[in-house]
């Protein structure tokens, strides 16, 4: 452990890659973790959850999470199995979320395992899990929720705020106090125009910032995300095929539904059957039906968009439309065609060209999605290779991520000008775009940080 008085920042995660969001805060003797996810896409990041945590997780004494999404969260099972013992603090929606995310995640892993054992395609003999369902459902033991604006004591003259960062549901940006001095983390952030969520909130005063940057390099669309939606809805309905929509299980599927019961009201798209095929988007529905203060809809626009589906829980009920054919749409996780059910849907309808695969926002560097979203047409699926005949499209306009105009915008908000910006969570590329984009229109000292680096955040940079 630091000297006291000394108040250091070290990039655990997210440092050149998108995934794996993980900080570590030290100061007066605490340690404090923020965000605690696991690393997704190239296999390269994705071994860094097989290594020993880079510091004892015994010695770690509070975990902040910023949301659910289990490249922010989904570490938290391993860390609390090996040995880490002190809270972990998240919001109320996030905490409800995680209560989802966090046993769907470990009993995929045992899946994946198992399936590895069976084919002898892993190097571990034998085949293990990240962590269990069992380890997820232990760690929620450790999870305190707390109420947004309401300082958390970490330790002396150490605290933490959760703000509201729009996202997904419980979201928040997470303002740290060291001292004299403090951190910003902004999680994932907001879009101001999302049709489902509020915007985040702007900027306060900080010392040092640390921004996400998945969207550095890109902007969304300017309009028409929902009406080329419908266009692909309408040309494979007219084939008679299938429209596979890849959707992250929480924010992603609920604004799909949102934009389609639209579509459908305004006889845009024709009444063909819309299948949610995600026990886990179908759970998240009640959750975000029990906080109507975070997100912009009425009761009975949210009444309508969850009409507009038939549910589909039971396996034997997903593997029915396996062989039901078109016209129909099914929605179904993961999002960046990383595991799930749509995996089986994919391998069962990719190869007939009257149907459509739609991925409905970012695809992460070595994932299927990406992928296929960069021209692949041959996907590893369950140890087969599958072709893909089908119409893909990628519409990107239903990200619930801030881009990279997004961003700015929302840092011209800060009362005052940041000592240091990190940016962090996003692809190389994307990083260092916005990095020149804060440093030329903002005039803000900036940089990419390494990953395992730590800085000094009472000392000058």
């Amino acid at each position: 452990m630091q000297t006291r008085n000394v108040a250091s920042l070290r990039f655990l995660g997210a440092t050149d890659t998108v995934t794996g969001s993980r900080y570590l805060l030290e100061f007066n003797g605490t340690r404090v973790l923020v965000d605690c996810g696991l690393f997704q896409g190239y296999k390269r990041l994705r071994e860094r959850n097989r290594r020993p945590f880079p510091v004892s997780p015994g010695s770690i004494d509070a975990v902040l999470l910023t949301h659910a999404h289990l490249d922010h969260s989904g570490y938290v099972p391993a860390l609390v199995r090996d040995g880490y013992r002190g809270p972990v603090y998240t919001t109320h929606g996030t905490n409800q979320l995680c209560k989802l995310l966090l046993p769907d995640s470990g009993h995929l892993q045992e899946e994946e395992a198992r399936y590895a054992e069976h084919t002898g395609s892993s190097i571990h003999v034998p085949a293990l899990p990240i962590y269990t369902a069992a380890d997820a459902v232990r760690s929620l033991n450790s999870v305190r929720p707390v109420d947004f604006d309401a300082p958390v004591e970490l330790g002396h003259a150490f605290d933490a705020t959760f703000v509201p960062a729009g996202h997904i549901l419980g979201a928040a940006q997470i303002h740290v106090r060291l001292g004299e001095h403090s951190v910003h983390f902004t999680g994932d952030l907001g879009r101001t125009d999302d049709p489902f969520m509020y915007p985040p909130r702007d900027l306060e005063s900080t010392d040092v910032l640390v921004t996400e940057s998945t969207y550095g390099n890109r902007t969304h669309p300017a309009a028409g995300s929902d009406i080329e939606l419908a266009e692909v809805v309408n040309r494979a309905a007219k084939r008679g095929g299938v429209v596979l929509i890849a959707a992250f299980a929480v924010g992603r599927a609920e604004t799909l539904m949102l934009q389609l019961a639209r579509l459908r009201r305004k006889g845009l798209i024709p009444d063909i059957p819309v299948y949610l095929n995600s026990p886990m988007a179908i759970d998240a529905s009640y959750i975000y039906q029990q906080h109507p203060e975070e997100h912009r809809l009425g009761p009975e626009e949210f009444k309508s968009m969850y009409e507009l589906a038939i549910m589909t829980r039971s396996v034997d009920d997903s593997k029915l439309l396996n062989l039901r054919g078109g016209p129909m749409i099914i929605i179904s996780a993961s999002g960046m065609l990383t595991g799930g059910r749509i995996l089986h849907h994919l391998a069962a309808y990719g190869s007939d060209p009257h149907n459509a695969v739609v991925l409905s926002g970012y695809q992460a560097g070595g994932t299927r999605g990406a992928a296929l979203a960069a021209g692949s047409r041959q996907l590893r699926v369950y140890g087969q290779d599958v072709l893909i005949r089908a119409e893909v499209v990628q519409l990107e306009g239903f990200s619930a991520h801030a881009d990279a105009d997004g961003i700015i915008r929302w840092m011209r908000s800060a009362p005052r000008t940041p000592r240091m910006t990190y940016i962090t969570h996003g692809e190389p590329e994307a990083s260092d775009a916005l990095r020149l984009r804060i440093k030329r229109e903002l005039g803000w000292k900036a940089r990419v940080p390494d990953h395992l680096e730590t800085i000094m955040v009472n000392a000058p940079d």
